[in-house]
């Protein structure tokens, strides 16, 4: 059985400040809270064979894993498919900002000069279809609430990307097999159009 192990990033100095960060090349490193977390995290993982950590562009994944794979020799590998949903011009709003923009459109609709949700759960079913591809039967994969609430609420079967689970905390590790990591990325790929 081959089993992938996501969960989200520990909490960052802008999810602290209640802000929205969708463009890796900002730095926003993890708050001592998310350091806490991660190493948490590790504690959670430490007597799992993991042969690979799949992390996104954005540091705080990267930082994540470093402190929860801290004293392991785990190969760490990019996949951009998975990063945070770009924001565009609403790089560093507020949350509740960000919200209202989410609730006043549709989700066909990109951000001003960002991406759309429904283009971004798109891209996310290619990422964790590229997990599938690959060889390793016990990978941890830390990445950001949407690409994980997205597949577990598809791997469920919801009628809705966005539910039943809607805010998902950090650092909590979510276990899928391979089996589980399939449906869900064919329910996203469905309900995303």
């Amino acid at each position: 059985m081959r089993l992938f192990v996501i969960a989200r990033h520990g909490e960052s100095i802008l999810n602290r400040d209640r802000r929205v960060n969708g463009d890796p090349l900002v730095p926003v490193p993890l708050s001592a809270q998310g350091e806490e977390e991660s190493r948490f995290l590790g504690v959670q993982l430490a007597h799992l064979p993991l042969e690979a950590c799949v992390v996104t562009r954005f540091a705080r994944t990267r930082e994540t894993a470093e402190l929860a794979l801290a004293g392991r020799e785990v190969p760490v590998v990019v996949e951009p498919l998975l990063d945070d949903i770009d924001v565009g011009s609403l790089e560093g709003v507020s949350i509740e900002e960000y919200r209202a923009w989410k609730r006043a459109h549709d989700r066909r609709e990109p951000f001003p000069d960002g991406e759309s949700l429904d283009a971004a759960a798109r891209r996310y079913a290619r990422g964790f279809r590229r997990l599938l591809a690959g060889t390793h039967s016990c990978v941890l994969v830390i990445c950001h609430e949407i690409p994980l609430r997205y597949i577990l609420n598809g791997a469920a079967g919801s009628a809705e990307l966005d539910g039943p689970l809607r805010q998902l905390g950090n650092a909590i590790p979510y276990l899928l097999d391979g089996l589980a990591l399939e449906r869900g990325a064919a329910r996203i790929e469905e309900l995303a159009g």
